[in-house]
């Protein structure tokens, strides 16, 4: 099974959007995954991580949930 970290920043209010990602996860890979956790970060982070590995990181990509969704579809 796999866990799955979305590290957000607490002062930027991403919250929203780390809900939007785990809540399209949770749709679309619930019965695969161990846990899409919430984690809270600073410096306007943003990310995924699969496993320990960083695969989507607001800073180098566009915010789009369906393409955050086909990257863990492809690391799991």
């Amino acid at each position: 099974m796999t866990a799955i970290e979305i590290e957000y920043c607490v002062p930027c209010g991403f919250l929203e959007r780390a809900e939007e990602i785990q809540h399209a996860l949770l749709d679309q890979f619930g019965d695969r995954l161990d846990r899409v956790a919430l984690v809270t970060g600073d410096h306007g982070v943003l990310t995924v991580a699969v496993d320990g590995d960083v695969i989507w990181d607001k800073a180098e990509d566009d915010y789009d949930v369906d393409a955050i969704t086909r990257r863990v579809r492809d690391a799991i």
